[in-house]
């Protein structure tokens, strides 16, 4: 059954728990937190599936601390090893009742400072260990026992190996993201975690232990480990380790595999590498209200783009792989609290931010597939929060289109007509269903004001309209006739005389004729006669090709090229837009 309210009777929640999960201000469950709870509380291995934001720390992080709160957890959560050839700094050694897993040393700060909040005055014990700070630290931090354990793998392999944590005692085993790990190259690590030491199995037969002796200390019964997986993707790498790690698990699917969150509006700019920069202050000088997100694909990029918004007085920091853990950190403290309210990140920092806040994402390179993208958007328009995220667009980012195009349409997300052009221009086999994503519209107000009318900072792309498709697209009733012959190149060469003016692929408009030099059929900009009837000609040369303004089988309205120019690229002109 669905659990609705964290005051659910049937939850039975500890006291303790309840009262701390009352201090951080939880009262309903989001949807994945229906279910995750009672099927982590019924011991049931999990695999859930839901879109970034969704609640999901919380959804494995309160059943298990409530296990341990009502099961009585050993007092101590360490033991002393006999070595005398050690020294004590290496005697002590941690036995940790739940293990968490996350990609990186962000994701898992994050996680561990939720489960600080929920373990306050419990007794609980949570430690974090990740790399790039002092392993020295981290071994003094593990001195004082551990309950709960939150590490990246490279980082938990290394204490592995010194001894200085057994897993004999773990009942929970969690992997947060794990199609990020898989990413990452962490998948040999994982399998040693779980195969190399002394782990329990998922069921009471697979437990194989070297020392039982030590483990009867501090258990009389079988520790069976229950393994819970959260990703979001379920795809064939995902299937695979969930067959390795799990036994007999429920599957937990809230929302599309792989989708975005419903909260968030995604715009997308086609804009050039050279003008971004300037695009990027237009951006920000209409709206620099709260906290902000430039996400970069480089780290030199990043840092200069920090350096490039800081020269121009805003407040900006940075993060990425080769900034320090105290420069990373000291980054994030700053923007968390406001003092720095623009972030600029590499992919580092797309997974693990957990800031409810965050206005705004900013896409300045968009990623090289859908994953990475919808992870990066996904830190908007979480816990309810209405959230926006702009990516600029060019053809250098073709290899994401097709899927990109797939995300928009599943979120029913306005899509530009110049979007449209580049994904038939670069994927051939792309079936466009242009009726479904325009009629997909007709609630959102009026139309206009998705049509980018003032979009005129790229060059000309005739190349990317589709001669074949342009017939279906002149609806207007000025002209029965076809817009061209699909066929015909329209070189120049004398046409046959059977093709008069009422044939239906001659256009008597069409200035053609070069010398008998070919002409390039698909260049809107061969058309010469203003009264062509051509949809994706305003009777401009500088018009960009892109700016379908009449594509519209019902648009009859005359616009000026040069009405809206002054509202910036791409924007919006209905006065009302930000309120969709």
């Amino acid at each position: 059954m669905p659990i609705e309210s964290f005051d659910d009777t049937g939850l039975n929640l500890h006291d303790l728990l309840l009262s701390n999960i009352k201090k951080v201000k939880y009262d309903k469950t989001t949807p994945i937190q229906k279910y995750s709870l009672s099927i982590i509380m019924n011991r049931n291995d999990l695999i859930g599936v839901a879109q970034t934001g969704s609640g999901k720390t919380a959804g494995y992080l309160l059943p298990i601390i409530n296990h341990m709160l009502l099961n009585e957890p050993p007092k101590h959560s360490f033991y002393e090893e006999n070595n005398k050839n050690s020294n004590y700094y290496y005697n002590r050694v941690c036995l940790p009742i739940c293990l968490i897993l996350a990609p990186t040393r962000e994701l898992a700060v994050q996680i561990f400072y939720d489960a600080k909040k929920f373990c306050f005055e419990t007794g609980i014990r949570p430690v974090v260990l990740y790399g790039g700070s002092n392993i020295k630290t981290q071994l003094n931090n593990l001195d004082k026992g551990a309950d709960i354990i939150v590490a990246t793998p490279g980082r938990l392999n290394d204490i592995l190996e010194k001894r200085k944590i057994r897993l004999f005692l773990t009942s929970f085993l969690v992997l947060d993201e794990a199609d990020r790990m898989l990413d990452m190259g962490f998948s040999p690590q994982i399998r040693s975690i779980v195969n190399d030491y002394d782990m329990p199995g998922n069921d009471n037969d697979a437990y194989i232990s070297e020392n039982k002796v030590e483990y009867k200390k501090y258990c009389n019964d079988v520790v069976k480990r229950q393994t819970i997986m959260f990703s979001a993707t379920f795809r064939k790498e995902i299937q695979v380790l969930a067959k390795e790690y799990l036994w007999n698990y429920t599957f937990l699917l809230v929302g599309k595999v792989g989708s975005t969150n419903e909260y968030i509006k995604q715009n997308l700019v086609y804009i050039e590498e050279e003008n971004k920069c300037s695009y990027l202050l237009k951006l920000l000088s209409e709206n620099n209200n709260g906290l902000i997100i430039i996400f970069v694909e480089t780290k030199r990029k990043a840092d200069i783009i920090e350096r490039f918004l800081n020269n121009q007085k805003l407040n900006s920091v940075c993060i990425h792989g080769d900034k320090s853990q105290d420069e990373r950190e000291r980054a994030l403290k700053l923007f968390k609290r406001g003092v720095k309210n623009l972030l600029v990140a590499t992919d580092v920092a797309a997974r693990g931010l957990d800031i409810s806040n965050i206005k705004h994402v900013i896409n300045f390179d968009l990623p090289s597939n859908i994953d990475d993208y919808i992870h990066r958007i996904g830190r908007t328009g979480r816990a309810g929060n209405i959230g926006i995220a702009t990516s600029f667009v060019n053809d250098d980012n073709k290899n994401i289109f097709k899927d990109l195009l797939a995300t928009l349409e599943e979120c029913n997300q306005f899509i530009p007509r110049w979007f449209l052009n580049l994904v038939m221009r670069y994927t051939a086999s792309a079936k466009v269903n242009r009726n479904y994503r325009y009629k997909s519209m007709k609630n959102k107000g009026n139309y206009s004001r998705y049509n980018n009318s003032n979009y005129n900072n790229s060059p000309n792309h005739g190349g990317m309209i589709n001669p074949i498709d342009q017939r279906n697209m002149n609806n207007s009733g000025n002209n029965n006739n076809y817009t061209s012959n699909p066929f015909n190149n329209n070189k120049g060469y004398n046409q046959h005389p059977s093709f008069n003016n009422n044939h239906p692929y001659n256009n008597n408009n069409y200035m053609g004729g070069n010398g008998g030099f070919p002409s390039n059929p698909f260049n809107n900009n061969m058309y010469g006669n203003s009264n062509y009837n051509n949809p994706f000609n305003n009777n401009s040369a500088n018009v960009n090709p892109f700016n379908q303004n009449k594509f519209n089988n019902n648009y009859n309205s005359s616009i000026s090229g040069d009405q809206d120019f002054k509202r910036g690229v791409f924007q919006n002109t209905d006065d009302n837009a930000d309120n969709w």
